[in-house]
C-alpha cells in the first residue's frame, strides 16, 4: 500500500549503513533477483494473505518470501508481512478470533535472541483482522495479547515478525488524517473521533514504541553478525 512505508525500520536500515530499494507490488513494480541483497522488510496492507485473485502480486511475493527462507538471510514482517512468512514457511493464517485496531498491550510468552532486552509488557498499535493460526514448523511465538496468540513470531535466529504494528512515527501517525480511508476504518472500528482518540494515545508512547521496535532489529541484526562470525 502507498500509505505503509517502512518507517521506523526503513532508518533503522539506513543507520546500519544499507540502501533501501523500494518495491511497490501493488503498482505493477516486480520482486527483483534477491541474491544480490542482505536484508528483506516486508510491510503491511489492508488486503489478506489468501486474496490472490483480487491482489495477484501476492503470489510472487509469497514466492519470493519463500525464496529468501531458502538464502536464510534476516528477514523483518510488519503485520501482513509476518502472516505472509508464516505461509511461506508452510503455517496457516485466517481470520482472528477478534480485530485488533488502537492501542494494545502485547505480552511477551517466550525467552529468545529475537526478543532479548525487551519489558515484560509493553504497548503497540494494533491494526488487524487476521492472524497467525498455526505456526510454521520450527517458528515460536514470543509475544500474544489478549486475543491474539502470535504478535511475535521467530523462525530461526534471522527470520521474525511482529502482528503489531512497530514502524510508526509521529510522522505517519498524523498523516493518517488526511487519509479518509484510514479515518472510516478505523471509526467503523473504535467508533466516531476514533482518530483524535487513538492519535492522542499513541504519541505520548512513541518512544517507549520505538525502543521495542529497535531492540528487536538489533536483535535480528546482532544474531546475523553473531552466526557470521561463529
Amino acid at each position: 500500500m502507498d500509505d505503509e512505508p517502512p518507517g521506523l525500520f526503513g532508518g533503522f536500515l539506513r543507520d546500519a549503513g544499507a540502501e533501501l530499494d523500494v518495491v511497490m507490488l501493488h503498482r505493477g513494480e516486480a520482486v527483483p533477483a534477491l541474491h544480490p541483497y542482505d536484508f528483506l522488510l516486508v510491510m503491511g496492507g489492508a488486503m489478506d494473505v489468501w486474496e490472490d485473485v483480487a491482489n495477484p502480486w501476492l503470489k510472487a511475493e509469497k514466492q519470493a518470501i519463500a525464496e529468501w527462507t531458502q538464502l536464510d538471510r534476516p528477514f523483518f514482517g510488519v503485520c501482513l508481512g509476518m502472516q505472509l512468512l508464516a505461509e511461506a514457511m508452510g503455517g496457516k493464517v485466517g481470520l482472528a478470533s477478534a480485530a485488533e485496531v488502537g492501542i494494545g498491550t502485547v505480552t511477551r510468552t517466550g525467552e529468545h535472541a529475537f526478543t532479548h532486552g525487551l519489558p515484560q509488557a509493553f504497548r503497540m498499535m494494533q491494526w488487524h483482522h487476521a492472524e497467525v493460526t498455526e505456526l510454521p514448523v520450527g517458528a515460536v511465538s514470543l509475544a500474544a495479547s489478549e486475543t491474539t496468540a502470535v504478535q511475535i513470531m521467530a523462525a530461526g535466529d534471522v527470520m521474525g515478525g511482529t502482528q503489531f504494528h512497530g514502524e510508526l512515527t509521529p510522522t505517519l501517525v498524523k498523516r493518517w488524517a488526511q487519509i479518509p480511508q484510514y479515518i472510516e476504518w478505523l471509526e467503523a472500528a473504535l467508533g466516531p473521533g476514533a482518530y483524535e482518540r487513538v492519535r492522542a494515545e499513541a504519541l505520548p508512547l512513541m518512544p517507549a514504541m520505538k525502543l521495542v521496535s529497535e531492540t528487536m532489529f538489533r536483535n535480528l541484526v546482532a544474531g546475523r553478525k553473531l552466526r557470521a562470525a561463529a
